[in-house]
């Protein structure tokens, strides 16, 4: 039976039945046989019971392949090494990439535990570690690897393919072979395929391009993660402030920047973490109360104002029905302007100045501010009878939508100045500075036509 074909809930029991019954062999020649990803989504799904057999099975080098493929950020990464002996844990850490190892590492609980495992596993692997685990986070620095293949420039092809052939096991990555100089100066790259192809007496500086593409260590990765997208690259090296090569980001973990910081960005439009995982509705309920209580207080602004206008909903009641519609339409103008705005932000090519931007801003809310204006309007007049009530629902539906287009404009771009995430800081604020916005536009055009309205 081909254990590939099958979903993973039948794979998940297939191997906890195997464990049960203690058929090892069996279990190591059919879990051996899934790719890294599969076993980690497979052990992720096992009780402990079962993982600790699994450290009864498994050799230290074979289990770090599997963690290689787990999110290192993951809470349950501390429990797994909790469950583990402690020359076993520093095996497995050992044996990991050292850039993955240090992710693990500075996401574990106990630093008495991180010191200890340092001191049991192998010399050469604690000190790869060590070299990274005092980088900045976010930084270049912080999600490269020393795992990599470099050779100095006055060596042969041959001389070069032949170490690409020693290393590449430890390697984290092949494709590209990093030329340096005599002092570890990054001056070339070489790519796997012209290492191949050409004569293996050349020397490596007649070969190498030496328009090598790299950032230094402690640039922040959402700059690595453009470049590398930018570039169309499968590796990037990270250099110091001379130029010699420190390490390498492979596409693997840009893609882990890429989609963390994508889950950073939604988790500030929503105003609640979406990485967390939460054990019982009690936390998940205890980490998005001070936000909701935030808003509260802010939304209590919008209701004190519309309670100012009482006298004027008494006397034209049906100013009321449309208070939803405004303020929801104005929200979702403010919203799709901060997502243009963050994604700019983000992404680095807004060269626009800031009151450039704003005139766009101005000019699109304008446009797509009329044409909504006209068509509520018209809606209004057909359904109320009543030109009036429909050009003052236009008009401030119009605008609302310029106000809440500049505020989802410029809000993002102060709070990336004031040194703030964008992102996190905007979407809640924009939100309520939308619907007070609104509802103070919509009542003050309504009280200079009350007349015409009741």
């Amino acid at each position: 039976m081909e254990i590939f074909e099958r979903s993973l809930e039948e794979s998940i029991e297939t191997f906890k039945k195997l464990l049960n019954e203690n058929r090892m062999t069996r279990f190591r020649t059919e879990y051996l046989a899934l790719h890294n990803y599969e076993q980690s989504k497979i052990f992720a799904n096992l009780e402990k019971e079962d993982r600790e057999k699994i450290y009864q099975y498994l050799s230290p080098s074979e289990l770090a392949d599997v963690f290689d493929m787990l999110e290192s950020q993951d809470e349950t990464i501390d429990i797994y090494f909790e469950e583990m002996s402690p020359p076993y844990a520093a095996s497995v850490l050992g044996e990991m990439y050292a850039d993955n190892a240090v992710d693990v590492l500075n996401n574990l609980k106990n630093r008495e535990r991180i010191n200890l495992y340092m001191n049991l596993m192998p010399a050469e692997s604690a000190r790869e570690i060590s070299s990274l685990i005092n980088y900045l986070d976010e930084t270049a620095g912080a999600i490269m690897t020393t795992e990599f293949i470099s050779v100095q420039e006055e060596s042969t092809l041959g001389a070069a393919y032949h170490r690409l052939r020693e290393q590449a096991i430890k390697a984290e990555t092949i494709y590209y072979v990093y030329v340096v100089d005599e002092n570890n100066r990054l001056v070339g790259v070489i790519s796997l395929r012209d290492l191949i192809i050409n004569d293996e007496d050349k020397l490596i500086h007649d070969v190498m391009n030496t328009r090598v593409i790299s950032v230094q260590v402690n640039d922040n990765q959402e700059e690595v993660a453009k470049m590398v997208q930018d570039y169309d690259l499968l590796a990037l090296p990270v250099v110091g402030f001379d130029r010699e090569l420190l390490g390498v980001i492979t596409v693997d973990d840009v893609l882990d920047v890429m989609q963390d910081e994508a889950d950073s960005d939604y988790s500030g439009l929503a105003a609640v973490d979406v990485r967390e995982t939460h054990d019982t509705p009690l936390s998940a309920a205890r980490s998005r109360l001070p936000w909701l209580v935030t808003l509260l207080f802010l939304g209590m602004g919008t209701a004190t104002l519309i309670s100012q206008y009482d006298a004027l909903i008494a006397e034209a009641s049906v100013l009321s029905a449309f208070v939803t519609l405004i303020t929801g339409t104005a929200g979702n103008a403010g919203t799709q302007s901060l997502a243009v705005a963050v994604r700019k932000l983000t992404n680095k090519y807004d060269d626009d100045n800031f009151f450039s931007s704003i005139i766009f801003e101005l000019i699109t809310g304008a446009i797509t501010g009329l044409i909504v204006g006209i068509t509520v309007m018209l809606i209004v007049l057909v359904w109320k009878q009543n030109l009036v009530l429909g050009a003052v629902i236009g008009i401030a539906m119009m605008a609302a939508i310029i106000v809440a287009n500049l505020a989802g404009s410029f809000i993002p771009k102060i709070m990336d100045r004031l040194g703030f995430d964008p992102a996190v800081a905007s979407g809640p604020f924009i939100s309520t500075l939308s619907d007070l916005t609104s509802v103070f536009i919509y009542f003050s055009i309504a009280q200079l036509f009350l007349s015409a309205i009741i």
